[in-house]
């Protein structure tokens, strides 16, 4: 486990940490007004490799050969220009740091952003060192400022990583259904009318970035994915992006305790890694394969039962109910996270064929379509 300290002063800035995979929605702006919980499982923390946060450079000033440098081979609207490394940390696993008072302790709407930089700073010697999100629609976090801090082991080696065998059999799937709620309801806070049942954000965020490695994959053919829960999350939106026809591509589910896929399948769906990031991988030579975060994945893989919801019908609110009627299911389509979709493949060196540069390009419709 790690501890995080002030590059200044060496203060102490975290509790002991072990290190996980960065989140697919990570940076996530969802809805209007969302109450989103904490981004990081307490005890965690991960690194960003990429740039993020102020200053920003758009697309204008970057030049196309510096931009393939760093990875992105389509044109986005700006590029952070600041330094790469980020870490980020449950808020409550933060120690030693205080908000700075000003500008910088602001938000868009309901709370923190930090949209203008580092908004806390360490106690000891009061240099900026992180940022505190919990504004609105954005997932409650900590990020340190990687120039500001220094990581320091603390009880030897690195925990290694769970095998696969042991991730699976702790059942640790996400649900792709929960509850969400907006700051400003006026319903009692914590009262169970506050909230209304929606498509998880976090499955949203994991389809924009399947969703973009499926159509590189598809070399402009049709794609087809299993019936049920994976078809309702990608199949109506490959159907619209993708043209018809015979020849279709077939991307199934794969991974530890599913059995093997056959061999001329040609695109699989697979889990990441939570501690490394790292995708499986058949001992066979890969096809083409579409990392799905692991909780995801296994929810597809192996479906929990399905969540129940309270009955119709009034009660004294201070009441315990004990009566469920059905399961929890939004009643809307599931919507693609278009962000962490183009994130995603603009990054990818397969955008550069024409064909999927204007799909690219022409995407608004589909956003206004309701695919995202």
């Amino acid at each position: 486990m790690f501890v995080f300290v002030c590059a200044g002063c060496g203060a102490g800035l975290t509790v002991p940490l072990s290190q996980v995979a960065l989140p697919v929605h990570a940076h996530q702006t969802y809805g209007n007004g969302i109450q989103l919980p904490v981004l990081m499982e307490s005890g965690t923390f991960a690194v960003d490799p990429e740039p993020w946060g102020p200053p920003w450079r758009s697309w204008e000033e970057i030049r196309q050969d510096e931009a393939a440098a760093r990875g992105v081979y389509a044109p986005v609207y700006a590029l952070s220009d600041g330094a790469p490394g980020a870490i980020v940390i449950a808020p409550g696993d933060a120690r030693g740091t205080m908000l700075i008072p000003g500008s910088r302790a602001e938000g868009y709407c309901c709370g923190l952003d930090g949209a203008d930089g580092p908004n806390v700073a360490c106690a000891e010697c009061s240099v900026p060192v992180a940022s505190r999100i919990d504004d609105c629609s954005l997932w409650q976090a900590t990020w340190l400022a990687p120039k500001a801090v220094r990581r320091v082991l603390v009880d030897g080696t690195p925990t290694a990583p769970l095998p696969w065998s042991e991730l699976v059999a702790e059942g640790k799937g996400i649900p792709p259904f929960e509850p969400l709620s907006r700051w400003w309801s006026r319903t009692r806070v914590g009262h169970w009318t506050n909230y209304w049942w929606a498509w998880s954000p976090r499955w949203e965020a994991a389809a924009g970035r399947a969703l973009a490695h499926l159509l590189a994959a598809s070399e402009g053919r049709p794609v087809t994915v299993p019936d049920g829960l994976v078809g309702q999350v990608f199949q109506r939106a490959l159907d619209a992006l993708l043209p018809a026809g015979p020849r279709a591509r077939c991307a199934v589910l794969a991974g530890p305790g599913l059995p093997a896929p056959g061999e001329d399948v040609p695109i699989l769906l697979v889990p990441s890694h939570p501690q490394t990031g790292r995708t499986w991988a058949p001992d066979d030579p890969a096809p083409y394969l579409v990392p799905l975060p692991f909780g995801v994945w296994l929810w597809m893989a192996f479906p929990g039962p399905d969540l129940p919801v309270p009955a119709s019908g009034a009660l004294p609110a201070d009441a315990l109910r004990d009566d469920f009627d059905g399961a929890a299911r939004p009643s809307d389509l599931f919507l693609v996270d278009s962000a962490v979709f183009r994130h995603t493949l603009v990054r990818l060196p397969a955008v550069s064929s024409p064909w999927l540069r204007q799909l690219l390009d022409n995407l608004t419709p589909h956003v206004r379509g309701a695919l995202f």
